[in-house]
């Protein structure tokens, strides 16, 4: 992965480090007249879409994002301080595919030290089924595979199907012993 700077970090293999190493050429085209009315984005990404870490720059059109093609029921409201904390905290877990210069794919890749905890993973709808997730989990899991972390979980909201269907399609699958408690730090 690279840092903000665009220095490679040592700690990341080759194959996870986005702006270092990848390269993306869309061949999606827009598209008036599709079925739904609606336009939107058809064609395919190329097979290897960049995956770049996000920047500070990047928070507003983030937040944006997140609020179009996340799924953000049962979450507490995201705003600019956090995800600035969290940047300035570990530049590096905020991982991102673009296309013409927006943001069309995340995923958080957090390390603790001790656990690795996959979160964020959306795609734009206009981008959905080319592989996004399935490029942004490779680096994603690559990322805190050379970090040392030997077990990946995520966190998937009771009836969120789409993102249910994405992470077991990764081979991701309830654990039933377990069950999430949260409180608030306020």
């Amino acid at each position: 992965m690279c840092s903000p700077t665009g220095r490679r970090a040592s700690s990341t293999p080759t194959a996870a480090r986005g702006r270092c190493g990848w390269s993306t050429r869309s061949t999606a085209r827009r598209d008036s007249n599709r079925a739904d009315g609606r336009g939107g984005i058809v064609g395919t990404m190329s097979p290897s879409p960049a995956v770049e870490t996000a920047t500070l720059a990047d928070v507003d059109a983030l937040l944006a994002f997140w609020a179009i093609a996340g799924e953000n029921d049962a979450r507490p409201s995201d705003s600019a301080l956090v995800v600035e904390a969290l940047l300035r905290r570990d530049p590096e877990a905020v991982l991102v595919v673009r296309s013409d210069g927006r943001i069309v794919g995340t995923v958080i890749a957090g390390w603790d030290g001790w656990r690795a905890h996959l979160y964020r993973l959306a795609v734009h709808p206009d981008h959905r089924r080319q592989g996004l997730a399935r490029v942004l989990l490779d680096a994603a899991e690559a990322r805190l595979r050379a970090l040392g972390a030997g077990r990946f979980d995520a966190m998937v909201l009771e009836g969120n199907d789409l993102g249910a269907s994405a992470w077991a399609a990764r081979g991701y699958a309830p654990q039933p012993e377990w069950r999430r408690w949260v409180r608030s730090a306020r």
